[in-house]
């Protein structure tokens, strides 16, 4: 490129082809386009206002992969839009005296901003936020369509309420016994709240894992115990005193066999036994109430003291009526798993010794670890492991296996139990006392109950004129909005003011990016040519829920006659996370430390300091980038100064896509560096030279390994390593003496890299006089004759010992072989004058020379 400039120019380079390609449409969708589709998306992020890093390494993995699906001849959807419904933006309004509506659509017009910058291949024509009511009223469509399906129900249950939030939260965002937003202690308070069925799926869902070869292992055993479909024995222990009006609790094992071990009978705090007995007991009742307070996860659970409350009652075992067990309400049941009632079996089950220990009760071995067989079971460790059952009468000797069946056939013949399959999932509770949220279709009547609103009068639109100065939901309180007349009776009727769940957005988001017509969500025939996605990109945080949901939304579309399709995700990939470490300040105890941002410290080998004061600050462990720690870095300052390909290529280079990847200036600096290496390379190209290729034996084959190499690392998303193999070919072009080959092997290159710095690849391109886009060239192929070498390095070993290495033309024959290694110099040297007793040649590989 003699007319080319000697260094490239990043920031001039990003604009004009972020134009160009918005100018022409260049990544807009055809759904009625010939050629074959990819969908790849990558997962809609919330608008905080500003992106990071994380976002940008996300997007960046996305983007090289639909860049390079197009230049390779398929027509493929990319889009972009916003998961815009939730509790920030209430909280923006409460503490900076904004609307919601305001404040998100500001943050996403800022955010696309950013996005642009970095120059992904977005179809925007596509864009979409579940704010908007053109979305969320096809989403009260769909969630009608499932109310007359008989998805959806609504009941009083048990939530945890945050007092501060003023919303009901799921068992995962308590922590601690506080709300996850607002620290405040959760309450448990009983309301009424929509569900829908998804335990009706549970067993599709469950069977469906199987089917997503696509998925990563880890994430698919995340679902599988989520759903956690459990087989064992339903059956009661009779009280031996009547409580009220309760004379058994009925518990669920997966266990049965250790039946023989039992210890204790213990109940969740909500269990309707704790419930009567508390009436009576204000000790009981304090605990039970101390029980709500804590977590309810399963992790928390399994992590917190084991406590309980002896109520006075004895329990009878159902196989020996003289066996009389005590009756305590615990801290570690749950109302929400199996019946809300255990049986304890200290010995093989490392809750209930941590209980038994503490309380003092007997701890007996039922299974046998192969050496211990004696009753008494001492230590402080369980035993889970398989074994003999012992010391339990009938069962005595018999497989774990055998005495489950053996238990379970007794209990169905004496009446006493049942043999049963449970789930660990519950329905989804989608009700959210919030005001930033789609809003759910129904009306209550007095007079007819609920009543759906008639669909020619979504959607149900949020009202503007609401106020955030006092707690609580302001729908509740609007002076009009709630207030309307039935459709059935005409009467005097109210709205519902739950809002839905933002995980309901983000259901089924995908399928309207597929297909928009205005009169309905989607259209079954133009999604069906597009689903199931691809490839989808995003973190392992939403490997249960996210996923789950969306699983079951298509599902039970499907199921209605919506859509064909079941599974909406074909293959899934979890990205690493971009880290950084903290700075903070400790304020005393009790008080959360304050965070600072990169760009307010000074580090240095010794620490860091606050600019604002210069004294230190605490460095602290370098962690995902998150808000709330201060440690994220803002992409654009990185953009103004290396231009948009700099940071893209740093995001693909510096870590394997699935680990973590820790942000570092030399990183970043490095990036650039390479990107005005490539463009030099670019540079090097002769417009004027003519001739025949093939010149360049090791530069051709270096070209073609690369392409193959390049290609294959794209398609399994592992970008780092197809960096490598681009510098391996950028070194062998800087070496090249043939100008021909040379050229050719930086026409590719160009097409090589332009999925991952196209900014740079599009400028070259233009400046070598190529036609059209960089971005819709075809993808090179690589010649399968340059992939096979035709030279071998063979080592020539005398007595077992490596004394020479030859390079042959590979397939050379052995007799032939055989005589260039007894020809070896050095051979000689050590063969001087003895008996050769036998030469071994493995072809292309080795002569042994045995003496």
């Amino acid at each position: 490129m003699t007319a080319g400039t000697e260094r490239f120019n990043p920031l001039a380079a990003d604009t004009r082809w972020q134009k160009k390609w918005d100018a022409e449409a260049t990544f807009q969708a055809d759904s009625s386009s010939g050629k074959p589709k990819k969908y790849i998306l990558e997962m809609f992020p919330y608008p905080s206002g500003r992106i990071h890093m994380g976002h940008v390494r996300n997007y960046t993995m996305g983007d090289v992969l639909a860049r390079f699906e197009r230049m390779r001849g398929n027509e493929v959807l990319h889009p972009m839009g916003w998961d815009a419904f939730g509790m920030p933006a209430e909280n923006a309004a409460m503490e900076k005296g904004v609307h919601p509506g305001g404040w998100t659509r500001q943050n996403i017009a800022n955010m696309r901003g950013q996005l642009k910058r970095l120059g992904f291949a977005f179809d925007w024509s596509r864009e979409l936020a579940t704010c908007e009511p053109d979305y969320y009223g096809h989403e009260q469509a769909l969630f009608l369509d499932m109310l007359a399906a008989g998805l959806v129900y609504r009941k009083e249950s048990a939530v945890n309420w945050d007092p501060v939030d003023h919303t009901v939260l799921a068992n995962e965002q308590v922590i601690d016994g506080r709300g996850w937003r607002s620290g405040a202690l959760v309450e448990k308070r009983k309301l009424n709240q929509w569900f829908l069925k998804i335990t009706q799926f549970a067993d599709d869902l469950l069977s469906g894992l199987d089917e997503l070869k696509g998925w990563p292992e880890k994430v698919r055993t995340m679902q599988e115990n989520w759903i956690g479909k459990s087989q064992g024995l339903t059956f009661g222990f009779a009280l031996v005193e009547k409580a009220g009006e309760h004379q058994n609790i009925d518990v669920f094992s997966t266990r049965p066999d250790t039946i023989y071990g039992a210890s204790f009978v213990a109940v969740a705090a909500d269990h309707p036994l704790a419930l009567a007995l508390a009436q009576d007991n204000a000790e009981l009742a304090a605990f039970a109430e101390e029980c709500r307070r804590t977590g309810t996860a399963a992790a928390e659970v399994e992590t917190q003291e084991k406590r309980g409350f002896d109520t006075g009652l004895k329990a009878v075992h159902p196989l020996d009526p003289n066996w009389q067990l005590p009756v305590y309400v615990a801290n570690f049941v749950l109302m929400g798993y199996g019946t809300g009632a255990v049986f304890g079996v200290p010995a093989h089950d490392q809750r209930d010794l941590d209980f038994a220990r503490k309380y003092d009760l007997p701890v007996r071995r039922v299974v046998s670890d192969g050496d211990a067989s004696d009753a008494q079971f001492d230590g402080n460790e369980a035993y889970t492991g398989p074994g003999t059952i012992v010391n339990s009468e009938f069962l005595t000797g018999m497989t774990v296996q055998d005495a489950q069946k053996a238990v379970i056939d007794r209990a169905e013949s004496e009446g006493w139990g049942k043999g049963s399959t449970v789930w660990r999932l519950r329905d989804w509770g989608i009700s959210r006392q919030r005001y930033w949220g789609t809003p759910i279709p129904v009306i209550h009547c007095d007079s007819c109950g609920v009543v759906p609103v008639p669909k020619d009068q979504l959607p149900v639109t949020l009202p503007e004129d609401v106020s955030f100065d006092v707690p609580g939901n302001p729908l509740d309180r609007h002076p009009t909005w709630k207030h309307v007349d039935c459709p059935q009776c005409g009467k005097t009727a109210r709205r519902e003011t739950d809002t839905l769940d933002t995980f309901a957005d983000s259901s089924w988001y995908f399928l309207r990016f597929a297909s928009q017509p205005d009169d309905k969500p989607f259209d079954a025939a133009e999604v069906a040519q597009w689903l199931p996605v691809g490839q989808y990109i995003g973190g392992i945080e939403h490997a249960i829920l996210h996923l789950l949901y969306a699983r079951f939304w298509t599902r039970a579309l499907k199921h209605i006659g919506l859509l064909d399709v079941a599974e909406p995700f074909e293959s899934l990939f979890t990205q690493g996370m971009v880290t950084h470490e903290t700075y903070s300040r400790d304020k005393g105890e009790g008080l959360k430390p304050d965070f600072f941002s990169p760009d307010d410290v000074t580090r240095s080998a010794d620490g860091a300091i606050l600019d604002s004061d210069g004294q230190p600050v605490e460095v602290g462990r370098v962690i995902k980038m998150s808000k709330s720690k201060k440690n994220v870095i803002d992409p654009e300052p990185i953009v103004d100064q290396y231009g948009a390909d700099a940071v893209r290529w740093f995001m693909l280079s510096d870590s394997p896509p699935e680990r973590d990847l820790p942000w570092s200036e030399a990183g970043i600096e490095g990036s650039w560096r390479l990107v005005q290496r490539v463009w030099r390379i670019a540079q090097m190209l002769d417009k004027d030279v003519a001739g025949e290729a093939g010149q360049d034996k090791d530069l051709l084959r270096t070209l073609h390994k690369a392409i193959a190499g390049v290609t294959e690392d794209i398609e399994a998303l592992a970008f780092n390593k197809a960096v490598a193999r681009i510098f391996t070919l950028a070194t062998a072009i800087e070496k090249s003496q043939s100008s021909i080959d040379r050229n050719t092997a930086i026409r590719a290159l160009l097409l090589m890299v332009a999925p991952m710095t196209p900014h740079l690849a599009e400028e070259a391109w233009m400046e070598m006089d190529a036609d059209g886009l960089i971005a819709n060239a075809a993808w090179p192929v690589a010649d399968a004759k340059w992939l096979v070498d035709d030279e071998a390095t063979i080592a020539i070993q005398v007595k077992g010992k490596l004394r020479d290495t030859l390079t042959i033309a590979k397939g050379l024959p052995k007799d032939e072989t055989e005589a260039l290694a007894l020809a070896s110099e050095k051979v000689q040297r050590f063969i001087d004058g003895a008996t050769i007793r036998k030469v071994i040649v493995v072809p292309d590989r080795l002569v042994n020379i045995v003496i």
